[in-house]
């Protein structure tokens, strides 16, 4: 009896939302599907002020100000274009599915009273519209409105809901740091007592301090784009007196500062937060927000992070000569572009045809040597008496390049010095001497 009973009540609901089903299709007009009415006619660009009250009961309110969309209650404060976005575009693309009610005598069955969202918008006249949205269909699929001073009920896609129940932090510009990226010519980090400061100078980054040394372009580039994408997680305080030894930021563990001219933005962060996010502030606001632990850890980086790790930088298709001092002797050899194309030829000690396959195995085996960590100094490291010395000569006719990279061997380790670097680089020993098996190949 139990199976039958529930039988006859899904039996019951599945002629009921049938029947609800034929009777909205039964109320379409021909044609209606193709061509039904915009609610409103104005286009996304002319809206300059939006009042939206979130499902929640939370309200903001933002103003268009020189092409830009900012918050202004409950806070001030910058708008996510995005989310404005979303919202502006739906207001202008949003279409009646269907009227339901000309003149309802109740609109309370219809979630309208009091509506359960409200957006109101206004354009340069200063005439205000304001759709109510109230419940969902008995189907789901769409959701009961109404305008303002109108008395129709009518129907609007419920997937919409999403575009326009914004609560205040929803709407909120969440950049962690606010900084254009193409203008960035410094970095500093202070962590644990550790500072790094690094130094764009045309298209390459140098590290600065704790010591001069190239530094690695990807790794630069990767923290400040982390940084750049960052987003609160949520609002933790603002305004007025913020208790900051609460958060772990009067005297922050770690603070990264980007600068870009005389112009310069820091962002500091604090203690771990509850759920797992970290606290942080951005030093030219009142604010205090949370976010993503990822973040903090992308800072906990040594100097030694930073530095470039390839010890080359030609390239076996932009090298036009190669010299290796090597035991006392110097082999030195140089590109020749024939009608044939470029071919490889030893200067010294003695002219002679190389082979170019045995040329490109030695070019590629050196030029693809990089450090596997860094020391502070060359003592102890073979360098005093360099196992080879590569100098190398690339680029163009426009743009002559050359390098000098010493190698020493020490036990069982390999180091390399590169000109006008400190210290030296620890290698992988078995690449090193696949290089030099290379290099036996053609001297």
């Amino acid at each position: 009896m139990r199976g039958l009973r529930s039988f006859l009540v899904l039996l019951v609901i599945a002629l009921g939302l049938g029947a609800y089903a034929i009777f909205v299709e039964s109320k379409r007009t021909p044609g209606e599907s193709e061509a039904r009415e915009k609610v409103f006619a104005v286009e996304a660009a002319a809206i300059e002020r939006l009042d939206i009250t979130a499902s929640s009961g939370e309200e903001t309110k933002l103003e268009k100000q020189d092409d830009t969309w900012r918050i202004v209650s409950p806070a001030d404060a910058a708008a996510d274009a995005s989310a404005v976005s979303d919202v502006t575009g739906t207001l202008a693309s949003l279409e009646v599915q269907r009227v339901v009610d000309e003149k309802p005598a109740d609109y309370a069955e219809y979630g309208l009273a009091p509506p359960r969202l409200t957006v109101a918008f206004a354009g340069a006249d200063g005439a205000e519209k304001r759709l109510q949205i109230g419940g969902k269909t008995p189907t789901g699929g769409d959701m009961y409105a109404r305008l303002a001073g109108q008395d129709r009920v009518f129907l609007v896609p419920a997937y919409l809901d999403a575009s326009l129940d914004k609560k205040p932090f929803d709407l909120r510009d969440k950049s962690v740091l606010k900084f254009t990226r193409n203008d960035v010519d410094a970095v500093a980090i202070d962590r644990d007592g550790r500072s790094i400061w690094l130094e764009k100078s045309g298209a390459d980054w140098r590290l600065k301090s704790p010591l001069d040394a190239r530094a690695e372009y990807g790794a630069v580039e990767g923290v400040i784009g982390r940084i750049e994408s960052g987003r609160m997680s949520a609002i933790t305080a603002e305004g007025g007196d913020l208790d900051l030894q609460a958060y772990g930021l009067d005297e922050p563990a770690t603070t990264i500062t980007v600068g870009a001219g005389s112009a310069s933005a820091t962002l500091a962060i604090g203690k771990a937060a509850d759920d797992g996010k970290v606290y942080a502030r951005d030093l030219s606001r009142r604010l205090v927000f949370t976010i993503d632990k990822g973040i903090a850890d992308e800072l906990d980086k040594t100097a030694d992070d930073f530095r470039l790790k390839d010890l080359f930088e030609f390239r076996p298709f932009n090298a036009t000569r190669i010299e290796l001092v090597r035991g006392g002797r110097t082999d030195a050899f140089e590109k020749v572009t024939g009608e044939n194309g470029d071919t490889w030829r030893r200067t010294a000690p003695e002219e002679k045809d190389v082979d170019a396959a045995k040329m490109d195995a030695v070019l590629s085996a050196f030029s693809n040597l990089r450090a596997a960590s860094f020391v502070d100094s060359t003592r102890g490291t073979g360098l005093d008496q360099p196992t080879v010395v590569v100098s190398a000569r690339f680029g163009t006719a426009d743009d002559p390049r050359s390098e000098t990279v010493a190698f020493g061997r020490a036990g069982d380790e390999a180091f390399a010095a590169p000109e006008g670097e400190p210290g030296a680089a620890r290698l992988d020993a078995a690449a090193f001497d696949a290089a030099l098996k290379a290099l036996d190949e053609i001297q």
